[in-house]
């Protein structure tokens, strides 16, 4: 009687499984394949790294915008009429897709340096489809609304454009594994040639690409100026009712250099502080005044505008997400706040012998004080216990007028002109938003006793980037948050950059090289052994087709089946199967196997 053994011996490989699993919905062994990908396949595989290439700069720009989220959420508001925190489905929606994408991404990798076939499974496609056109529709979305925000991204590199490049040459350096294999395993020479092109060229671009990155922070030491003196902008709006006495209590707690504000005009012309047109946002104007709390906050005298609260907006929307952080007592004292005039921001300011940086609104057209508005502020200049070197006046209307008033007020500008034109006004400070703070310009005002303020600055990575840029003072929502930085994040010679830079280059280089000498050691070494487990019918075999397609795979399987489950189950070996195994095989060999089977047990079912 004649005995005989399975033609394949199946190993479990779970992870194997696992990869084809979640990657392709291919479960079971013969549905996995060493073919080539399909064209449609690498489609996916491309449109799929783009998917994560752009959610990648998306997220990244998301991360570096967390120091103007409140300014997201304020221009929302004026569009919208109702506030609301609006990073936070963006934030949610950005780290599931950035997630996801991360996740299919790995999965194909593995697959390539396996060498398995690519077959997104018919989910994915659809939910990278949905990731893709999120992104780009967010994309579009900010470019349309808060366009000026891009420049966070080319300001924030000069920050963390050295880290980047390390961690880019870092993930390059490890996909030198799978190109390694892709150009020692692979048969097509053209293919070959086109990937370890692209990817030489990609470490020749990291390699070089420190030589244009400049940072402030690329400095020597010797060469730091002082710390920049922190303004709390509208006092410590993170942590109290903006533009509330409260408000500017808490950033003087927190060692604030001057106090900045908002101040409009009432309609019997008493200065007071509010940055929006209307009330409605920080007051309850909506319940003691329904019918008129669209109007302009001008257009209502100061014995209204006092008579509402100002705090209990703060407690209801949290909009900086502090308020679980607040004692009982504070949550009682912010449900009491009002509205603060300037003469009490004056006074305070004086009391506690800091200065006082304001922008001053005009009222519309139709207001009575129309005319009179700049008198009236430096009414209650003069009248107040301040010195008035400790008030730095910004409107440009009647600079000359003022100048001639109170000859001692600090003349700052928020217009960025020559230091010319800005000594003939007698412009001793300039106020910029940080997108306008060049390091260029910051260090020519300077050089020409031209004090520079930066706005707003509410991170600490910022915070260090205009330090080292020279500036002498920033406006900060988030002054406890900057007490807390006593030195720049990073800073280095342009010696010790050099050698980080050239040192990086050369373990990537030397990584490279070895991962390739391993691969082409590895293939030769594993095509030596194959050769001496072959016999001649293995080799005849194995040579009748290159690769399979997924029908056969699936029809050699059912012979396997059908031969264990009719008898031919022995420990006998069958060496002519046993070579490369049932996946080397083609459609004129799965005939040679029926034929074979015929023969060893006659009527086998084929």
């Amino acid at each position: 009687m004649v005995k005989h053994q399975p033609l394949q011996v199946y190993e479990r490989q779970l992870c194997l499984s696992c990869l084809t699993g979640i990657y392709g919905c291919r479960w079971k062994r013969y549905q996995r394949s060493h073919d080539d990908s399909s064209k449609w396949e690498r489609a996916w595989f491309i449109l799929l790294c783009c998917s994560f290439l752009l959610l990648l700069i998306w997220s990244y720009f998301w991360w570096q915008a967390r120091n103007d989220y409140n300014e997201f959420n304020w221009l929302l508001y004026n569009r919208s009429g109702v506030w609301k925190d609006g990073t936070v489905p963006i934030l949610a929606t950005t780290l599931t897709g950035f997630t996801y994408t991360a996740f299919l991404i790995v999965l194909a990798l593995c697959h390539v340096a396996l060498g398995q076939q690519l077959n997104l499974y018919w989910l994915h496609k659809i939910g990278v489809l949905a990731v893709l056109l999120t992104t780009v529709t967010g994309v579009v979305s900010i470019d349309d609304f808060w366009q000026d925000e891009w420049d966070i991204v080319i300001i924030s590199l000069q920050f963390t454009g050295p880290f980047l490049h390390i961690g880019a040459l870092a993930a390059v350096t490890a996909l030198g594994w799978v190109v390694a294999g892709q150009v020692v395993r692979g048969e097509r020479s053209r293919l070959q040639v086109v990937t370890l092109m692209v990817y030489v060229s990609a470490l020749l671009v990291l390699y070089l690409v420190p030589l244009f990155i400049s940072s402030p922070c690329i400095m020597d030491r010797s060469k730091l100026g002082p710390r920049p003196a922190v303004i709390g902008r509208r006092g410590a709006p993170m942590l109290a009712p903006e533009h509330t006495v409260m408000s500017f209590s808490k950033s003087l707690q927190h060692k604030v250099n001057s106090l900045e504000a908002d101040v409009a005009i009432s309609l019997d012309g008493v200065p007071f502080l509010m940055r929006d047109r209307t009330l409605r946002r920080t007051t309850d104007v909506d319940k003691l005044f329904p019918s008129r709390q669209n109007n302009d906050a001008s257009l209502f005298n100061w014995t209204e505008i006092r008579s509402l609260n100002a705090g209990l907006w703060f407690l209801r929307d949290d909009p900086y997400w502090t308020v679980q952080f607040m004692s009982e007592r504070e949550r009682n004292r912010t449900a009491n706040q009002t509205v603060c005039s300037l003469a009490e921001l004056l006074r305070l300011a004086a009391r506690t012998n800091r200065s006082v940086i304001f922008n001053l609104r005009r009222p519309p057209p139709q207001h009575p004080r129309h005319q009179l508005w700049v008198n009236d502020a430096l009414k209650v200049i003069q009248r107040s216990r301040i010195q008035p070197e400790q008030v730095m006046w910004t409107p440009d209307w009647y600079r000359d007028k003022v100048r001639a008033a109170v000859p001692l007020l600090q003349q700052t500008s928020d217009e960025k002109l020559p230091v010319s034109q800005l000594k003939d006004r007698g412009i001793s400070t300039l106020t910029l938003h940080y997108s306008q703070a060049r390091v260029q310009d910051i260090r020519q005002f300077s050089g020409s006793n031209v004090s520079v303020n930066v706005y707003p600055v509410n991170e600490p990575w910022l915070y260090s980037l205009m330090w080292c840029s020279g500036v002498q003072s920033v406006s900060s929502d988030a002054p406890h948050i900057l007490k807390k930085v006593p030195n720049p994040l990073w800073i280095m010679s342009p010696d010790e950059y050099s050698l980080i830079w050239i040192t990086s280059d050369l373990i990537s280089l030397a990584i490279v090289i070895c991962v390739f000498i391993f691969q082409n050691y590895h293939l030769i070494r594993w095509k030596m052994s194959g050769m001496r487990s072959y016999n001649p019918e293995q080799i005849m075999l194995s040579a009748v087709v290159r690769r399979p397609s997924r029908d056969v795979n699936i029809m050699k399987e059912k012979l396997i089946f059908s031969e264990i489950n009719n008898g031919v189950g022995s420990t006998d070996e069958l060496s002519v199967f046993t070579g490369n195994g049932i996946d080397a095989y083609g459609r004129e060999d799965t005939m040679m196997l029926s034929s074979h089977l015929t023969k060893v047990k006659p009527g086998l079912p084929v």
